[in-house]
């Protein structure tokens, strides 16, 4: 899929560039005003990182109607003021629309063959859950 994404670094890059065939590719829709996504999601996904370290994590900020962050202010929400991964911005959430996610938090799991495996959508014990036993029985 050709759509472009934008690295906090202004760089243009596609979706497809960002997956890799071979692996379990994890990606997760976020917005910096989202609560969930920033107090659960973004959190959760660095743990996911840690016990799965063969996991493709990719993580996209959508900017929804006139919205546009600055890379200051997608990483304010880090303690750190940086990001233990890289994050894209989905400048006009064509990638959002693309996966037809519900809303944010919203993480799609594609399998070694880069196949839809999983939608799910939220930040709470179930979601995080579902999602967890999703990566764990797609690993090698």
């Amino acid at each position: 899929m050709e759509i472009q994404l934008k690295s906090l670094d202004g760089d243009t890059l596609s979706v497809n560039s960002l997956l890799n065939e071979g692996k379990v590719n994890l990606i997760l829709f976020y917005n910096t005003y989202c609560l969930g996504c920033t107090g659960r999601a973004i959190p959760f996904a660095y743990e996911l990182s840690q016990d799965f370290p063969g996991l493709n994590l990719i993580v996209i900020h959508s900017n929804f109607g006139n919205q546009s962050f600055s890379k200051k202010e997608i990483l304010d929400v880090f303690t750190t003021k940086t990001s233990p991964f890289d994050i894209y911005i989905d400048p006009k959430a064509e990638a959002y629309h693309y996966f037809e996610c519900e809303g944010t938090p919203h993480w799609i799991v594609l399998d070694q063959k880069l196949t839809n495996y999983r939608s799910i959508f939220g930040s709470q014990d179930q979601a995080q859950q579902r999602l967890w036993y999703a990566i764990e029985s797609l690993k090698e």
